[in-house]
């Protein structure tokens, strides 16, 4: 077992050292990941912005301090929540602003939240324009107000903030996004040099030889001048320029005979 462990541990310092070596490439392709990700972010992602207004839901009890009152409250503000979205109200909304979304379009742009323990309802618009972010949250929270008094047949909730118009856009996060390039681009090097370097079984050193085949080297024959650690490319270019040198060597003899032969 502490062999097998010893093993593990050395075979992990080599692909340390490894990605070590090739410490540039993953740099290099974190940058390349990083700028990708910016530039999608800012050339193609269109900025959304929220604007968020507050109803506070009241009963028609007059005594605000007591527990039935407060429990009725709880419970008429999970209905309003389901109320807030509702057909009716929606299709309301999107008729007198004259939006060109249907109603799935105009639900996936709205959330409705309910902070625990408490009768205020925060409603939410995102939009592409920060104008209309306000201006629809504004349209909504009013609609929503007046049914739920009309529908329910309770006190309806009172407007306690109207939407503002948003300053900054709430996504996309261009930092956030651009981080995540960087590190998929890590990622991607770091896997790619491990398994080039996993799958090459080639032995390229004396201490493959003894970790391998376990047998100890004596000693190393050096290569011929012109011939490289990784191959015999030099040797290659040297032979095949010799063989030039000779094919032209013997087209100039020719030469030479045949011109002689012609003056004889």
């Amino acid at each position: 077992m502490e062999e097998r462990n010893e093993e593990i541990e050395i075979d992990l310092r080599e692909l340390f050292y490894v990605l070590l070596g090739k410490i540039w490439i993953i740099i290099l392709a974190a940058a390349l990941g990083f700028g990708i990700a910016a530039g999608w972010t800012i050339g193609f992602v269109k900025p959304v912005y929220s604007s968020t207004s507050m109803l506070y839901v009241m009963t028609k009890s007059t005594s605000i301090t007591s527990l039935t009152d407060l429990q009725v409250g709880s419970s008429l503000t999970q209905d309003y929540q389901v109320f807030i979205t509702s057909r009716p109200v929606v299709d309301k909304v999107i008729e007198e602003l004259e939006l060109d979304m249907t109603y799935e379009q105009f639900v996936s742009n709205v959330s409705v939240e309910n902070p625990t323990n408490t009768r205020f309802i925060y409603i939410t618009v995102n939009s592409y324009d920060a104008y209309m972010a306000k201006t629809i949250v504004d349209k909504l929270t009013d609609v929503s107000a007046e049914r739920m008094g009309t529908i329910m047949e309770t006190e309806k909730p009172n407007v306690a903030d109207y939407g503002h118009i948003p300053e900054t856009q709430t996504s996309p996060n261009t930092a956030k996004n651009a981080i995540i390039g960087a590190l998929v681009g890590m990622i991607l090097a770091i896997g790619v040099i491990l398994v080039i370097y996993l799958m090459n079984d080639a032995i390229q050193t004396t201490e493959d030889v003894e970790k391998y085949l376990g047998i100890n080297t004596l000693g190393i024959i050096p290569l011929e001048e012109g011939v490289s650690k990784r191959g015999t490319r030099g040797h290659d270019k040297d032979a095949a320029r010799v063989r030039k040198e000779k094919q032209k060597a013997r087209k100039k003899a020719a030469k030479s005979k045949k011109t002689g032969n012609e003056e004889a």
